[in-house]
């Protein structure tokens, strides 16, 4: 059952998708109808699961759920169908992990994984650039750093 961010708890889990390119107001305002709907009728075992699903600065979408009941791992891979539905209807890709995200200017840019090297040694990407975090695990992470600056962040690891 849908229900506000603000009313879940900070353990809830999270999975963050991010699209391989930013959608227009149309079709950002018709997947969020077609989240609302499948968040409406989201299931662990045959009981509501009590989430909150967003589509955020038109290209992320985020899943958040109570466990309390156990999100069960068929409750996930419904979850998992239904993107891959948004997919084929809107012509786009959730599930490409090579391509990071980061912020300057207050505007989302995106580096593929092969780029990120290169672009650190030119001095585009430092380590206080902010670096979207797509794999934060709960509310509590997603709130406090889904957003952070490389070097608090993983992909520090894969600067050479």
């Amino acid at each position: 059952m849908r229900k506000d961010l603000i009313a879940l708890s900070d353990d809830s889990k999270v999975w963050v998708y991010q699209a391989d390119k930013t959608v227009d107001d149309d079709t950002e305002q018709r997947i969020k109808e077609d989240l609302h709907d499948f968040s409406m009728n989201w299931l662990s075992h045959g009981t509501p699961v009590d989430c909150y699903v967003n589509l955020f600065h038109k290209r992320f979408l985020v899943f958040v759920a109570d466990d309390t009941n156990h999100v069960s791992g068929c409750s996930i891979d419904s979850s998992v169908h239904f993107i891959k539905a948004l997919e084929q209807k809107y012509g786009l890709n959730f599930f490409d992990r090579l391509t990071f995200a980061y912020v300057e200017d207050d505007e989302f840019r995106f580096i593929h994984n092969s780029n990120l090297n290169p672009a650190y040694k030119s001095g585009q990407i430092t380590d206080d650039t902010r670096m979207v975090n797509n794999l934060v695990k709960s509310k509590e992470e997603f709130l406090r750093s889904w957003i952070i600056p490389l070097k608090e962040s993983w992909y520090k690891k894969l600067i050479r």
